[in-house]
């Protein structure tokens, strides 16, 4: 017996300790939102957080991540906000980002653990964050526009994260 907090719902399964997280999800819990891709961890289809952090759910045993927090894309919309869906889905409905659709939910969840830690990312961060996400359609385009548009929501609900500390010294330092 593994239990884990998914979506924010205590779960008690019971299956092989080696059994890949992805499978747990998708088999045991019904949720269908995280795909199958590669099944080696390359292509991010199966990508979910474990604790915050982007995870590859295929090649990561269940046992690996008993008593955590897990989040799939049907677990990250915020509803204390009134809202159903979570900004990112909102831009890539707004970008029109999906083609085939296939590789959506690793994307939006990689995107959404790079702007929970970095609301304000570069193109470069962007593209450092989204390495590991194959998109078989080549919307990566659309994919950054729909991050800086979800990056351009944060700020203006979330002020703070735009600001800046001042190094008081480096104000001394300027004026010779």
């Amino acid at each position: 017996m593994v239990e884990l907090i998914v979506n924010d719902v205590l779960q008690k399964i019971d299956v092989e300790p080696d059994t890949p997280l992805l499978w747990v999800v998708r088999d045991e819990l019904k949720l269908m939102g995280t795909k199958f891709g590669c099944g080696i961890a390359q292509c991010g289809a199966c990508t979910l957080h474990v604790d915050g952090v982007p995870t590859r759910s295929c090649v990561t045993p269940v046992s690996s991540v008993a008593g955590k927090t897990i989040t799939t894309i049907e677990g990250i919309a915020d509803s204390t906000a009134g809202s159903e869906l979570h900004s990112v889905q909102q831009a890539w409905i707004d970008q029109q980002v999906p083609q085939c659709g296939y590789c959506q939910s690793g994307q939006i969840m990689s995107a959404v653990a790079l702007l929970e830690r970095n609301p304000t990312p570069s193109d470069s961060e962007i593209d450092a964050a989204m390495s590991g996400n194959i998109c078989r359609c080549g919307m990566y385009g659309r994919i950054k526009a729909a991050i800086k548009s979800a990056s351009d929501q944060v700020q203006m609900y979330q002020p703070e994260a735009m600001a800046v500390p001042i190094d008081s010294g480096a104000e001394e330092n300027s004026n010779g």
